[in-house]
């Protein structure tokens, strides 16, 4: 059992409240995108492709200072959220967005591998006994898809709960509001006699990550097996 203090507790519960909000919020979007990258072919697809992944090529402090630029208070996003109350640079509300950004090509990238391997004969049979699309994407592609589906949200929250750069850069390192496990850590490691908590924390997020993956391999085989 790990003995964790007040401000480790606090971390780890912020990160798991980051994690849980940034993938379900992002979840949606992502599997809309990836069956279009998967079944679709328009004019943006490339472009389209190259903006879902580029989280994964850009320094994560490069995508913090964007944010920043974007929804800052003074930002063009920024001021239009700020009038309608919704305030998302140095909050933990901007932890969840910046989060969402750096998971979602990681998400993505499994849930439309899993979708390119459902049989598109299969979908065309169901749209020629008269099925409309929406209808073949929910009841047809999604369920084959699952396990695809699974492992996409597990990645973005394991992804999500080990967030730093991004989020360091967007929303800071303020205690009890942004600073999230990574930045714990980061933090602990910094003053003398930090590294027993830094030590605990590494410990906790270990043991969320293994959970995370063993969690979505049994997940995946029940959606399998069914």
């Amino acid at each position: 059992m790990i003995a964790l203090g007040a401000a480790e507790w606090q971390a780890v519960r912020l990160s798991l409240q980051v994690a849980l909000w940034a993938t379900a919020l992002s979840l949606p979007f992502g599997i809309l995108c990836a069956h279009a990258l998967a079944r679709w072919r328009f004019r943006g697809h490339a472009l389209l492709n190259v903006a879902v992944h580029l989280p994964l090529i850009l320094p994560p402090v490069v995508t913090g200072y964007l944010l920043l630029i974007a929804f800052g208070r003074t930002g063009p996003l920024g001021r239009a959220l700020d009038q309608v109350g919704i305030t998302l640079a140095f909050h933990w509300t901007g932890a969840v967005l910046a989060a969402a950004i750096m998971a979602f090509p990681l998400m993505v990238r499994a849930i439309r591998l899993s979708i390119e391997a459902v049989d598109p004969k299969l979908e065309q049979a169901a749209a020629t006994l008269g099925a409309a699309p929406w209808r073949v994407f929910v009841t047809l592609t999604l369920p084959l898809a699952l396990p695809g589906i699974l492992t996409g949200a597990v990645l973005a929250f394991a992804r999500a709960m080990g967030e730093f750069g991004a989020t360091i850069t967007f929303v800071a390192n303020i205690p009890g509001e942004t600073r999230t496990l990574p930045s714990a850590i980061y933090t602990f490691l910094q003053v003398p006699g930090g590294d027993g908590p830094a030590l605990r924390l590494v410990a906790v997020s270990l043991v969320i990550s293994v959970a995370a993956l063993v969690l979505s391999e049994w997940l995946a085989r029940r959606a399998v097996r069914a």
